[in-house]
């Protein structure tokens, strides 16, 4: 009796085993979770035999798995870091990018806010700490709150390089993900936050700021898809997928799904934007 329990519980565990290897594992972006989880759960209900666990955590949270060989996808909403490459190579992963949708970082403030644009200098400035007070910069004579992500937030270091330059004033308060900024943002008359324009698109108590590169330069809206597909919005960036090595299998037909027009459909409805043709030209390197 002994023996066949023993034989049964090895069968059992073998089987779990199996199973835990054919399910594809996908960590990672805040920003993308969402969107990524309806294309999965879309993807399974077409294929029954599928299985995919997407979990978030941060884009910094997804590319240590991915390196760690913790995980098949990455999902990132920033571009990998050379020390990033580095340590995959040494760890024997050959990193591939795959794009699955494009964004723009909305720069929100609160609806009673009457300031409607900044300059990207002028978010730079304000998120460093340098610009202070909302009549700096046009607004009222209150002083500016300010909400951000954590540091392995993909979002956080996306505005850090392209807008702040340097270190963020250490009087930001740290959020959790997009949705805690934009209650936050909601709650501050005199706050201001920056999220995937995917969540300010519905969101609500908060409008979303036009944007322009420099002074003098055309201010434009991130709710726009030609400005997010032309690049038009100083703040646009495509959200990534990491892999490791060129995919194939059950890897390879799910991340067709989600670059396929039936996926990008879904990326669409999730409240980003579709891929350019030079993004789609980008993933035909990878067979996609």
């Amino acid at each position: 009796m002994k023996k066949i329990m023993s034989l049964f519980l090895i069968g059992m565990f073998a089987a779990s085993t199996a199973f835990a290897g054919n399910m594809i594992q996908i960590k990672g972006s805040d920003t993308l979770i969402n969107t990524v989880q309806k294309l999965a759960e879309d993807y399974m209900a077409k294929n029954p035999g599928a299985s995919i666990s997407v979990t978030g955590g941060g884009s910094g949270t997804g590319v240590a798995a991915l390196i760690n060989k913790k995980c098949d996808i990455a999902n990132s909403s920033r571009t990998i870091k050379d020390t990033e490459i580095a340590a995959a190579q040494a760890n024997g992963v050959d990193v591939k990018r795959v794009i699955v949708a494009l964004d723009g970082v909305a720069i929100i403030v609160n609806a009673a806010n009457p300031v409607k644009e900044l300059t990207v200098e002028q978010i730079g400035k304000i998120y460093k700490g340098d610009i202070k007070n909302w009549k700096e910069v046009g607004g009222e004579n209150m002083p500016i709150g300010l909400y951000g992500r954590q540091p392995n937030s993909g979002t956080f270091s996306f505005v850090q390089e392209m807008a702040v330059k340097g270190d963020y004033s250490g009087s930001m308060r740290q959020m959790n993900g997009n949705s805690q900024i934009i209650e936050a943002v909601n709650a501050d008359k005199g706050a201001v936050g920056y999220v995937g324009a995917g969540y300010a698109k519905e969101a609500t108590g908060v409008t979303v700021l036009n944007v322009a590169l420099k002074a003098g330069g055309e201010f434009v809206s991130p709710l726009v898809e030609t400005n997010i597909q032309t690049g038009k919005y100083p703040l646009s960036r495509p959200l990534n997928q990491y892999l490791n090595g060129v995919p194939t299998g059950a890897v390879k037909d799910f991340i067709a799904y989600e670059v396929s027009d039936e996926g990008q459909k879904v990326v669409e409805e999730m409240g980003f934007f579709a891929l350019s043709d030079d993004y789609k030209n980008y993933n035909k390197a990878l067979g996609l």
